[in-house]
């Protein structure tokens, strides 16, 4: 196959708002040591993306400065050293950037067979909440069948993906949103009683639903004072999963009631991880999830998709907190 010497990308023009994203042509990218070069039918829109271009999250050393954490097309090219993906294989994949663009190269590891019966648009929609939402609540949270857990930001992303992946193994789910449709959406998925964080109060509804005991994990996007109350909901031996600050990175908290429960607060970030490490978490996905997956049982919730020319119109929609589920760019 002869590939074009350039490419489409969405690029950042300068920072702020969501007008400075526009479409520029650059030279194709090589596949390297360990990677495939994929032609991009669908990329998904994430929060970080907008703080990329907001100038306040800057891509990880030798990363490519176009923004997009993941993506779903076709395989076109190897690069040395590869071996599981051929030519014309369809795959769904974490990146560290670069995913708004018609071609991106990926680490092989990083890279998974697109489910059974999922369009572009679907596998597009998963790797960034998978990923972020299997080693945060699973991995490091620990959550197992009979338990409970509380998932902040229920409506997002991450928030629906969570709902379904702690329904599917078996645990109590509850959820905060922010209006009676997120709501809604969120007990729609699977989430056993979400709550409304404009109107009612998480602690007090958590703590009279599970009789005084509190919950067992907390997936956190949220920060600030949410923090403190997290605490006061948790359980005894509860493990609190920190994987943003959308509030602030900075709270008020009293930390004798961490000692009087003995309760775990651990944080992660995917983006700057090895490509071994996010191997390894692509690889307990495909063990774990991938079945549920192929057999139609979870499926990532498309709010809305816009041509990847229309990338400033998908920031909008995100940065208006008005949708439900993932935005997904396509080329």
């Amino acid at each position: 196959m002869t590939l074009p010497s350039s490419m489409t990308v969405i690029a950042i023009k300068g920072f702020g708002g969501p007008e400075v994203l526009e479409p520029e042509q650059q030279p194709m990218p090589q596949p390297g040591e360990g990677e495939l070069l994929v032609k991009v039918a669908a990329a998904g829109v994430n929060r970080p993306d907008v703080f990329q271009r907001m100038g306040n999250y800057p891509p990880p050393k030798g990363a490519s400065d176009i923004p997009g954490l993941e993506l779903a097309g076709e395989v076109i090219a190897l690069g040395p050293n590869t071996g599981r993906y051929k030519v014309g294989d369809k795959v769904t994949a974490l990146v560290a950037g670069g995913g708004y663009a018609q071609y991106c190269t990926v680490p092989e590891p990083q890279a998974l067979p697109v489910p059974t019966g999922f369009s572009m648009i679907e596998a597009a929609a998963m790797p960034e909440t998978f990923f972020t939402v299997w080693h945060n609540m699973f991995e490091r949270g620990k959550l197992v069948s009979g338990e409970s857990v509380l998932i902040h930001g229920g409506s997002s992303g991450i928030g629906t993906t969570a709902i379904m992946l702690a329904k599917a193994f078996g645990a109590t789910v509850f959820t905060t949103a922010g209006s009676k449709e997120k709501c809604d959406a969120c007990v729609k998925l699977g989430a056993d009683i979400a709550i409304n964080y404009k109107t009612e109060d998480f602690v007090a509804i958590t703590k009279a639903a599970t009789k005084d005991a509190g919950v067992n994990v907390i997936l956190d996007m949220v920060g600030g004072d949410y923090i403190n109350r997290n605490y006061i909901a948790a359980a005894v031996e509860a493990r609190i999963c920190q994987i943003a600050f959308l509030s602030s990175s900075k709270a008020t908290v009293d930390f004798r009631t961490m000692l009087a429960k003995r309760l775990t607060h651990t944080g992660s970030g995917l983006r700057p991880r090895s490509v071994a490490d996010k191997g390894k978490m692509a690889q307990a996905l495909e063990a774990k999830v991938w079945p549920l997956l192929n057999a139609g049982k979870c499926k990532p919730v498309i709010d809305s998709t816009y041509p990847a020319a229309e990338a400033s119109k998908a920031h909008a929609r995100m940065e208006s907190s008005q949708h439900i589920g993932k935005i997904v760019l396509t080329f």
